[in-house]
């Protein structure tokens, strides 16, 4: 009896050893196993707040890339490509994040992509900067060329149009003018003298004389003279020596032309012209051209 008591003591005393023991081994495990979840949710929230933050920096990049072709700069087409080439990325790594959860090693080649898509847009921003500032300095250097253009186009004009004048002047200033000029009728006799007339039905030949005015910028040798002579019923005379010139700007046609050599020394010039005609009763008008201008003008009248 003594013996089955002192045994009963020990018995029990293992027993809530045994208890302990497997008290201690379920609260190592609920532990372990709340260690184990919490180490879970937050690995979870952290991916989670990574996606976020992806998408957001994804959005950050598509938003500059879109602010960049929105302007009017030209791109190359190294930069068209590199265009299409960020926008391409940034669609497989949309992809990737709209999966749901990544793996520690998605999400970390995720961060790396974003992180060099990052670099390339603010290169190809600076990129753009940099040709709109060319493009700006180009627009300044072409709007420059044109300003100096119209100004070296307007002195031109101005310069052309004084050599035009300063032409015009040395022209008029070089053509031949009369310094003294008479016409007289004469009758040409049987025997071939001339003797002064008068009276219109015994005149059939005008000498016109004149004399040129000095002239040192006109040119020295032969000059062109033309003779109009205009009868009393205000006709121009014409005949097989008519022909056609021009002076002060119109087209006028001839009665007769000639030739004189100028030698700027004042010698009298004279001019002979028959009429096949009966001269009438009146004053006949001589007017002189040369040079383009008119020489000069003189008159004589018949009974």
């Amino acid at each position: 009896m003594e013996n089955q008591q002192g045994q009963e003591p020990k018995k029990n005393s293992n027993v809530i050893y045994f208890l302990i023991v497997v008290i201690i081994a379920l609260l190592g495990t609920d532990v372990y196993l709340y260690m184990k979840k919490n180490n879970s949710d937050v690995k979870i929230a952290y991916q989670a707040d990574e996606k976020t933050r992806l998408q957001t920096e994804l959005d950050s990049l598509e938003a500059q890339i879109e602010q960049v072709n929105t302007g009017k700069t030209k791109m190359t087409a190294e930069m068209i490509a590199k265009n299409d080439s960020l926008k391409a990325k940034i669609k497989v790594l949309r992809v990737a994040l709209a999966k749901g959860k990544l793996t520690a090693a998605e999400l970390s080649q995720a961060q790396e992509d974003v992180k060099q898509l990052r670099y390339f847009v603010t290169k190809y921003t600076a990129d753009i900067d940099e040709l709109k500032k060319q493009n700006t300095n180009l627009t300044t250097e072409r709007d420059t060329l044109k300003t100096n253009l119209t100004t070296v186009s307007e002195k031109a004009s101005t310069l052309e149009k004084q050599n035009q004048d300063l032409d015009t002047k040395v022209k008029v200033a070089s053509a031949l003018k009369v310094a003294t000029t008479s016409v007289v009728g004469y009758k040409v006799k049987k025997n071939g003298k001339e003797v002064d007339e008068t009276k219109a039905k015994n005149v059939n030949k005008l000498k016109i004389n004149f004399t040129v005015a000095s002239n040192a910028v006109a040119a020295k040798g032969s000059h062109d003279i033309y003779l109009r002579i205009i009868d009393p019923t205000g006709n121009l005379i014409t005949g097989t020596d008519s022909g056609t010139f021009n002076a002060d700007g119109q087209d006028l046609q001839s009665t007769y032309k000639t030739s004189i050599d100028f030698k700027d020394d004042g010698i009298n010039y004279t001019v002979d012209w028959t009429y096949g005609s009966p001269f009438q009763k009146g004053t006949y008008t001589v007017l002189l051209y040369a040079d383009g201008y008119t020489m000069g003008k003189t008159s004589v009248t018949f009974k």
